[in-house]
C-alpha cells in the first residue's frame, strides 16, 4: 500500500498583518521545503489578513508591497480575511489583486451585492492538482454585515457556503480544504457540522495550533500570527481506499530564521516607493497640537470635535489612546498622520442616553479604564485613553469617590438629561463593547466608511478655525479651584 501514497506538504500562514520584517524569513523557509521536495508535491496557502494600513509599506503602495512579495514567496491561493475586505473598498481591492497577484483569491462567500455575483478577481472554489490529486479549496472569511453592506458586499454565512462547495466539490475531488478566516471555535464547529472536509486550515483569531486537531474526522490547522509561525502539514492520501491514511502538522518559529535576500531587496524597493508616496503633505501647522492620554489635550479635542462634525452629531467622543503622538508645528504629511494615528478605525453616529454617557464620562477619571490595554477591534495603540469630547462641557470634582465625581454636565447650553437620548458621533469601536461598556449600548447605530478616523483628523487639521477651538477646555475641577483658594487663604 504505502508504494502507492500519494504525498502533500502544504505551507500555511495567517494572520501576518503587514508583518514585513517576517516575510523574507517565510519566504526562505517555503523555498527550503520545495527545494527537498517534488515540484508538485508542495502546495502555499494564507488564510487572510496579510495586508494591514497600519504598516507604511501596505499604506504608500495601496497593498501592492504584500501582493508582489506573496507572488515571490510562491502562494498558490488565499482568502482574504476582514483586515482585506473591511479596510479596502472593492474596487481598490479588486484592482490590486487584478493587476499584480499571479495567485487566485478564493472567495466562497463573498458577493458583490449589486449583482449577486463573485466579484471577476476572486473565485469561488479551486480545484488544484497536486502530486497526482485532485485538491479542492474552499475559501470563507468572517461575516460583518453591517460593514459590508455598507462597501457593497454581500458576506453570507459561511458554515452555509462551506456546506454548498463541500456537496459541490467532493464527487470532483480527492481531498477538500477550507480556507478559513473565522476563527477557532467557527472551525471547530465546521469540523463537527459539515461531513466531507479533510482540512481546516484556519485564522482571524491567531490561535496557534502546534499540532493539528482533529474533530469528527477532520483536521483542523493554525499558524498563529504576525509571521511568528509558518506552518506545515504533511500528509499521504491512499487513492485506493480514497482517504488520508496519515496526517502530521507542525509550526515552525521563524526567529532568528534566515532572509530570503530576493524578498528583501524588493521589501526594500517597497519600503523607498511607499515612503516617497506618504511624503504628500496634508496640512501645514502654524502651533503645535499635545497630546495627553490621561487627561484633556488640544489633539485629543481636535478629533472629538471632528468626529462630531463628521457624523452632524450633537456630542462627539474618542478615546485619546487612538492617537499614538501629539503634532509639532510646520509640514504634516501622510505619513506622519498615519504614524499618529494608525489604528482601521470608523466614524459611526449612534443614539445614546445620557445616563450611559455620564457612566462613560465617570469611567473616563478612572485610572483603571484610562490605563486599560485594548486588544483587536482595530485597535492599535497602547491604553485606552480618557475619553475626548465635544459638544460637552463638564465639571468634575476629583476629590469625590469614583462614578461621583462629576458635578454636571451641559450639552450645549443645556443640562445632560439621563432619560433623554443624544446623537453621538463616535468610533465603531465602541460599539463592539470595547473600552468604555456603556457607549456599546447606543442605537440606530450608522458606520460611516470607507474613511478611517485619520481621514477625519486630517480634514480638521486643515480647519484653521477648528484648530484654535481645540485649545478651549471641555473639563474643570472644581476640586483644584478650591486647592487653589486654600493657597492663597495660606
Amino acid at each position: 500500500m504505502s508504494e502507492d501514497l500519494k504525498r502533500l506538504v502544504i505551507l500555511h500562514t495567517n494572520d501576518i498583518h503587514s508583518h514585513f520584517e517576517q516575510m523574507p524569513k517565510i519566504s526562505a523557509y517555503f523555498h527550503r521545503v520545495r527545494d527537498t521536495l517534488p515540484a508538485d508535491q508542495v502546495l502555499t496557502l494564507d488564510i487572510g489578513d496579510h495586508m494591514d494600513r497600519m504598516r507604511p509599506e501596505t499604506e504608500g503602495s495601496d497593498a501592492v508591497a504584500n501582493v508582489a512579495i506573496m507572488n515571490a514567496t510562491g502562494y498558490e491561493a488565499m482568502v482574504v480575511g476582514n483586515n482585506e475586505g473591511l479596510t479596502f473598498t472593492p474596487d481598490a481591492l479588486g484592482a490590486v489583486f487584478r493587476e499584480h497577484a499571479a495567485f487566485p483569491v478564493i472567495g466562497s462567500n463573498i458577493l458583490e451585492r449589486e449583482t449577486g455575483r463573485t466579484p471577476d478577481w476572486m473565485q469561488p472554489y479551486l480545484i488544484i492538482h497536486k502530486a497526482g490529486m485532485r485538491i479542492g479549496l474552499i475559501g470563507v472569511t468572517v461575516s460583518y454585515p453591517d460593514y459590508y453592506n455598507l462597501l457593497g458586499w454581500h458576506v453570507s454565512d459561511p458554515i452555509e457556503a462551506v456546506k454548498a462547495q463541500v456537496h459541490r466539490l467532493a464527487p470532483q475531488t480527492d481531498i477538500l480544504i477550507v480556507l478559513s478566516h473565522l476563527g477557532l471555535r467557527t472551525d471547530q464547529r465546521m469540523a463537527e457540522e459539515v461531513d466531507g472536509i479533510h482540512l481546516i486550515l484556519g485564522g482571524h483569531t491567531h490561535h496557534l495550533l502546534e499540532e493539528p486537531l482533529f474533530i469528527s474526522g477532520t483536521y483542523i490547522g493554525a499558524a498563529g500570527k504576525f509571521g511568528q509561525y509558518a506552518g506545515r502539514i504533511d500528509l499521504a492520501y491512499d487513492p485506493a481506499q480514497r482517504r488520508i491514511v496519515s496526517l502530521q502538522g507542525r509550526v515552525e518559529p521563524m526567529a532568528g530564521a534566515p532572509d530570503d535576500s530576493r524578498v528583501t531587496a524588493l521589501l526594500s524597493q517597497y519600503r523607498a516607493s511607499s515612503s516617497a508616496a506618504l511624503d504628500a503633505e496634508v496640512a501645514r501647522l502654524r502651533q503645535p497640537l499635545r497630546l495627553d492620554w490621561y487627561g484633556e489635550s488640544p489633539l485629543g479635542n481636535l478629533l472629538a470635535a471632528g468626529i462630531r462634525r463628521w457624523t452632524s452629531a450633537e456630542i462627539g467622543l474618542v478615546n485619546s489612546g487612538q492617537l499614538l503622538q501629539g503634532l509639532k508645528e510646520g509640514r504634516l504629511t501622510r505619513g506622519r498622520l498615519l504614524e499618529i494615528c494608525p489604528g482601521p478605525i470608523n466614524p459611526c453616529r449612534l443614539r445614546l442616553s445620557g445616563a450611559d454617557l455620564l457612566q462613560a464620562l465617570e469611567e473616563s477619571l478612572l485610572g483603571e479604564f484610562v490605563e486599560k490595554p485594548i486588544r483587536g477591534f482595530g485597535f492599535r495603540g497602547e491604553v485606552l485613553g480618557v475619553l475626548c469630547v465635544d459638544g460637552l462641557r463638564v465639571c468634575v470634582d476629583s476629590s469625590r469617590p469614583p462614578y461621583a465625581r462629576i458635578v454636571s454636565v451641559m450639552v450645549g447650553d443645556e443640562p445632560l438629561l439621563a432619560d433623554r437620548e443624544y446623537v453621538v458621533g463616535t468610533i465603531d469601536m465602541f460599539t463592539f463593547g470595547s473600552g468604555y461598556l456603556s457607549l456599546s449600548k447606543g442605537t440606530n447605530v450608522e458606520y460611516m466608511l470607507p474613511e478611517f478616523i485619520r481621514d477625519v483628523l486630517a480634514s480638521e487639521l486643515q480647519n484653521e478655525n477648528a484648530i484654535a477651538a481645540c485649545g478651549e477646555a471641555r473639563f474643570t475641577d472644581v476640586a483644584d479651584a478650591s486647592k487653589a483658594e486654600e493657597n492663597l487663604e495660606a
